[in-house]
């Protein structure tokens, strides 16, 4: 019964395909095998199992941490246990030692007595034992940004060219930390003015509109994509000026120079949000020991000080750091294609996170479907003719950095390519939180936009509703665009929001509690089916031809 169902489904949904977008002639959708993973993906679903495994037991799973080499180890046993072949550990540089946040407590001693919400910041020192002192507060010169521009013309709603942040001088920063400098010798200290956060009355959608999606993956006149596709180029920024990082490096080192017992940070943002980055040097001797507090908290001493009132507070900070994590790891399995084994179809996503929690809704959730979506396939009896490749990357957070060593060691560029450049044939990357696939954008010509779309098509009742492509070689925002710098096919599924960038994307709050199953099991599903389409495929995913491949984009100039 179940299976006469699910081919009844996969009928009326291709059927309803077919009539809406037009399949191309060239693309035989193997509907037997659909249904098969169909099937497979909602009987025997191992979402949850292996989400609890990255979170619960694994996470947070920061890079060079011992956390995050233990989910890689454990996703390598585990693929092995599916019966995929070649499971292994890729080394890359990372060149920062791992960090690991063991215990954080804190408290406001006088002139009232409670307790703080806080997180600890990335690659910074612990306070070796608990710490009282007074509390003051400095405003340093910083950067700020102007009002956001109009929308740019021909799609509304779509941002123009981001305006340049207006930053001190070195002279001004100078100047205003001389200013203070008496203050902070022995002294917790409060850095910035605290951040009026308004109270939300129109909370954003959790679910996208239909009509918005097919704007989005309109093959002809695609919406911008989050992920750099049409994304306006970075301003080029002043030289008389420092920049944002820089002004952050020399306030730590003012600290460290002038005695300060520890920093503390505004989260700035609602509900007790926090999101906890790290120290940009990756050297915890150039910062003292720093918390950036909920905003509720840090509003409130700041209010108290502003009373004057004497307030004193104590911390307490266990970090560790890892000399070994300076080399970090790739987690990689594979389905041995048949006849065109030497080509290989990949898909993956970053298993790293931030640690301010588990890091469920980024990555885990989106390194889970795609071992889902690979699982399922081998589960199935499924026997692809190219190679399946499950990829799970290390320091994305960092700057995409595993996924471009890997593109690096493997592929080269097209500009100088190795040899395996010319046997990949396209990259699927899922992370965007826990909403449902909504469709997809690859870096390529119009017909391999149209074959995505047409593969996809099937699973319209799941809410895919199309495929759209990018000219893009900028990398930036996730990994498939590592493969689109180097010119190959990198594949950025889109999602539903859900609350993802509201809520959940690299904050306290990143929780398996905030996944939503189903979705997951869709997405799993739809990926799988995509997967092994164009594994089958008789010929590889279309590329731009030589004289129409897009040029590289230029380094990047190094700032002050």
């Amino acid at each position: 019964m179940a299976i006469s169902n699910t081919l009844i489904k996969v009928a009326a949904a291709c059927a309803i395909a077919a009539l809406g977008a037009g399949l191309n002639a060239q693309e035989r959708i193997d509907y037997e095998a659909i249904a098969k993973i169909r099937k497979e993906g909602r009987a025997n679903s191992q979402i949850m199992k292996t989400l609890h495994m990255l979170t619960d037991v694994y996470g947070p799973r920061l890079t060079g941490s011992p956390n995050h080499k233990a989910a890689a180890e454990w996703v390598m046993k585990q693929t092995t246990a599916w019966g995929f072949e070649n499971a292994h550990l890729e080394p890359w540089d990372f060149g920062h030692p791992g960090w690991l946040n063991e215990r954080f407590s804190g408290f406001i001693v006088t002139p009232v007595k409670d307790s703080l919400v806080g997180e600890v910041l990335a690659w910074t020192p612990g306070t070796n034992g608990p710490v009282r002192g007074r509390a003051v507060r400095i405003d340093p010169p910083h950067c700020t940004t102007p009002p956001a521009p109009a929308a740019a013309p021909g799609r509304p709603g779509a941002p123009g060219a981001p305006a340049p942040q207006v930053c001190p001088t070195l002279e001004e920063l100078n100047a205003g930390l001389a200013a203070v400098q008496a203050k902070v010798k022995g002294a917790i200290v409060l850095v910035g003015a605290p951040t009026k956060v308004p109270v939300t009355l129109n909370p954003p959608a959790t679910r996208a509109d239909d009509e918005e999606m097919r704007r989005r993956f309109d093959l002809d006149n695609p919406a911008p994509s989050p992920f750099g596709a049409n994304a306006a180029p970075t301003p080029t920024p002043d030289p008389t000026r420092l920049t944002a990082n820089r002004i952050a490096e020399m306030v730590d080192q003012f600290l460290v120079t002038n005695g300060a017992l520890v920093r503390l940070n505004d989260a700035g943002r609602e509900h007790g949000q926090i999101r906890a980055f790290n120290n940009r040097t990756f050297d915890v001797t150039k910062a003292v020991p720093t918390v950036v507090l909920r905003n509720e908290d840090y509003g409130r001493i700041s209010r108290l000080l502003d009373d004057d009132r004497a307030v004193e507070l104590e911390f307490n900070i266990v970090n560790q750091s890892y000399p070994e994590g300076k080399t970090s790891y790739n987690v990689v399995a594979e389905i041995p294609g048949t006849d065109k084994k030497a080509e290989v179809v990949m898909l993956g996503g970053h298993l790293d996170s931030w640690h301010s929690a588990t890091g469920a809704t980024d990555n885990a959730i989106g390194s889970t479907v795609m071992l889902e979506a690979a699982r399922i396939i081998k589960a199935a009896g499924l026997k692809p003719r190219r190679t399946i490749r499950v990829a799970l990357w290390g320091g994305e957070e960092q700057g995409l950095l595993g996924s471009k060593a890997y593109v690096k060691e493997h592929f080269g560029t097209f500009e100088a390519p190795k040899p395996e450049f010319a046997t990949f044939n396209g990259y699927f990357n899922v992370d965007s939180g826990t909403g449902r696939i909504r469709g997809a954008n690859v870096f390529g010509p119009r017909e391999a936009g149209a074959i995505l779309r047409d593969v996809l098509s099937p699973f319209e009742d799941f809410g895919l509703l199309g495929a759209s492509v990018t000219t893009s070689r900028r990398s930036g925002g996730t990994d498939s665009t590592s493969f689109n710098e180097a010119g190959l096919p990198g594949i950025g599924l889109g999602q539903d929001p859900i609350q993802y960038n509201s809520h959940t994307w690299h904050t306290n709050l990143d929780t398996y509690e905030r996944i939503i199953e189903e979705d997951a099991m869709r997405s799993a599903i739809a990926i799988a089916g995509a997967v092994y389409h164009v594994a089958n495929r008789e010929e590889m995913l279309p590329r731009f031809p030589k004289e129409k491949m897009p040029a590289p984009p230029p380094s990047p100039t190094p700032t002050p």
